[in-house]
């Protein structure tokens, strides 16, 4: 997945507007333009499309963890240069203060099983022996899951 296709999703599933999406920016102290957002959720095709770059999505996640749980005291924290889905995926479940059996229920939502241990293993540092990496379909599905449950309930 790319990152401005996952930004378009949490976009939708959020219900964003331009303001709130430069507000959660500012949450993690950096500031971006309506007309770099715009850029970022264009599609492929477009010639004023933007790659949306890693640290500027890892900025987004760290302004909407601190706009859903609240500002944490001390030094902001610093975007990672590299995502992965794994980060992706342990950043939205900070966010959203879910716990591994919330997250199933997400993934069941669009019939996506797995075990509590598979999970589990997306959540280990990467040089444990369990560790796996999180594949673009379970991040896709875990997406499309949040959709249905923030989305549809509004």
């Amino acid at each position: 997945m790319t990152n401005n296709d996952i930004l378009r999703r949490l976009r939708y599933t959020f219900n964003c507007n331009d303001s709130k999406m430069i507000s959660i920016f500012g949450l993690a102290d950096h500031k971006v333009t309506r007309e770099q957002i715009c850029d970022w959720l264009k599609t492929e095709d477009d010639p004023a499309y933007q790659a949306c770059s890693d640290s500027r999505l890892a900025m987004f996640l760290n302004g909407l963890i601190n706009d859903m749980r609240g500002k944490k005291e001390g030094p902001p924290v610093e975007p990672e240069m590299r995502l992965t889905n794994n980060i992706v995926l342990v950043k939205l479940k900070i966010a959203l203060n879910l716990q591994a059996e919330d997250i199933l229920k997400i993934l069941d939502l669009v019939d996506v099983h797995i075990s509590k241990h598979e999970l589990s293993a997306f959540f280990r540092k990467p040089g444990n022996k369990h560790y796996r990496a999180c594949k673009d379909q379970i991040l896709r599905n875990f997406l499309k899951g949040l959709q249905r449950q923030y989305r549809e309930n509004r």
